[in-house]
């Protein structure tokens, strides 16, 4: 998202500062799935709030960016070898 110019900075910052708190999560060792998912959960709500924010500066949460979100939240579950589909993972989303 932030090689597209149609998704202002700041708020890539803030999609990305809530899937990095799911990371630190992992990083402490936590293999949990309903626990995982939960925080998967509270990332995603955020980034669904982002929406009026994203509106506010002429973008929004569109097919380039939900497909960016979805493909890091896969490659962060890969990467942690943390067995939750993708979808199931992006499930709260309203985008």
């Amino acid at each position: 998202m932030y090689i597209d110019g149609y998704f202002p900075n700041f708020l890539v910052d803030k999609v990305k500062a809530e899937l990095v708190k799911v990371v630190e999560f992992l990083e402490q060792g936590n293999q949990d799935i309903e626990e995982i998912q939960s925080k998967l959960d509270f990332a995603i709500h955020a980034i669904n709030d982002l929406a009026e924010e994203f509106d506010e500066n002429d973008s929004e949460i569109e097919t380039v960016a939900r497909e960016s979100i979805a493909q890091t939240v896969e490659d962060i579950l890969a990467f942690y070898g943390i067995e939750i589909d993708t979808e199931v993972a992006i499930r709260e989303r309203d985008w």
